[in-house]
């Protein structure tokens, strides 16, 4: 008995000072990583530094020079377009100008730099300088190094060569539902850079958002297929106008006319004749007048209209100060008359949009030209970057996943076609023909 409770005892101490090891140890554990350590100094790198020159001390960008951010967006044609714009401005001639493409949450973002002297003070006069004309109220700047400016500027080479690059006439073949994604954000673009916005002159108009501008694109496709017009001409037309927003217009225009008419704003009388208003309205411009012969011209019209949404669709009786922006686009659609008028000459039949039948406005025909040239360029070049089949594709890719992100390399296949790669990924709709 003496030998068994012996051992009992041998064996309880034992676990005791097990026991007590496995708690001290724990403390001891718990000591090392609560104690307090000395943290080595930190040194905050401050982006600029001072710099001693002949004439005195100035602070200068410690990276190399500044850049300042002129915008970011999340849709590459729409950041190719402000670039674009951004490159016109006289403010920014000179400049360089960078467009790069990154990631954010596994989504494209690209953004637009323009380059400014590593000097703080003349970086910050420029910026004073380029406020209200290209930038906004925010100023979002900072220092990079040359190497890092050497890369935006390969990047910007690939935008420019593929978007300069030759594209085929595809508007006319494409889907509604493809090129309705392509005029969506062109027409967004034109009203956000709108000059009146720019120079905050008054009244100040509202940009389309996005919904309003993809409901306009929608509706200038079906008028434009359904009156058969050159589609990048009635682009130009909105753009020529209003830059597409609706804004009342020609405010002071008037017209003599034999009796006045319903909805008539009279302003003098003479001679058994009548001074009115005669202002534009909308998107198009029309003028009330005009607005009066294009529904007539409709109210003769053999076309099946019921082929039009209902929105599109004009009123049997017109009521001048009450028509929706869709019946505007559908009324202005009626370009075609004009059309046909001067036998398929679209200059001429452009001209008398703005000027009349009897005296068509040569200037304004060109600018539309300018801007229906320009228009076309831009959206098929985009298709043809993205790789789109025009005339068959049920559904095109984004918009982000050719040029992005941030390297590019082209290589040249042995079936004669070629293909961008980036550094992570690889577009497998970019094919382009070798001659592109």
């Amino acid at each position: 008995m003496e030998r068994i409770y012996e051992n009992s005892s041998r064996t309880l101490r034992a676990i005791l000072w097990i026991a007590a090891g496995v708690v001290f140890g724990s403390i001891a554990c718990l000591c090392l990583l609560l104690w307090p350590q000395r943290l080595p100094p930190y040194i905050s790198q401050p982006p600029f530094k001072p710099e001693v020159t002949g004439t005195g001390v100035r602070l200068v960008c410690s990276g190399g020079v500044v850049a300042e951010r002129l915008g970011q967006f999340d849709d590459e044609l729409f950041a190719w377009l402000m670039f674009d714009y951004f490159r016109s401005r006289k403010a920014l001639a000179n400049k360089q100008l960078t467009l790069i493409s990154g990631e954010l949450s596994g989504h494209p973002l690209y953004s637009i730099y323009v380059i400014l002297p590593a000097d703080i003070e003349k970086a910050i006069w420029t910026l004073v300088g380029l406020k209200g004309s290209v930038l906004k109220s925010e100023v979002d700047w900072m220092c990079v190094t040359p190497a890092t400016i050497e890369d935006w500027q390969k990047e910007t080479n690939h935008f420019i060569d593929a978007y300069r690059g030759p594209a085929k006439r595809v508007i006319e073949r494409m889907k509604p539902v493809n090129l309705q994604r392509y005029l969506r954000r062109f027409i967004r673009f034109k009203s956000i850079t709108d000059p009146r916005i720019r120079n905050q002159v008054e009244p100040i108009p509202s940009p389309l958002t996005g919904s309003e501008a993809n409901r306009l694109a929608a509706d200038i496709i079906a008028v434009a297929r359904f009156y058969d017009l050159p589609i990048d001409i009635f682009l130009g037309i909105g753009a020529m106008e209003n830059n597409y927003m609706d804004v009342a217009g020609d405010l002071r225009n008037t017209i003599w006319k034999r009796a006045p008419q319903t909805g008539d704003i009279i302003l003098r009388r003479k001679a058994g004749r009548v001074l009115v208003r005669n202002d534009s309205q909308g998107v198009w411009q029309i003028t009330r007048e005009s607005l009066r012969y294009a529904h007539s011209l409709f109210l003769a019209d053999t076309r099946t209209y019921a082929s039009l949404p209902e929105r599109l669709r004009p009123p049997k009786i017109l009521q001048v100060d009450h028509v929706t922006p869709d019946v505007l686009t559908t009324y202005s659609g009626l370009l075609r008359n004009l059309i046909d008028r001067f036998h398929g000459d679209i200059t001429h039949a452009v001209g008398a949009y703005n000027g009349g039948p009897g005296a068509p406005n040569s200037d304004y025909a060109a600018g539309v030209g300018m801007v229906a040239s320009y228009a076309r360029k831009v959206l098929e070049r985009s298709a043809a970057i993205q790789g789109l089949s025009l005339a068959d594709s049920h559904q095109a890719h984004t918009m982000s996943s050719c040029l992005s992100p941030k390297v590019f390399r082209e290589i040249n296949n042995p079936c004669g076609c070629r293909r961008y790669f980036s550094e992570t990924r690889l577009c497998p709709s970019c094919q382009l023909p070798a001659n592109a």
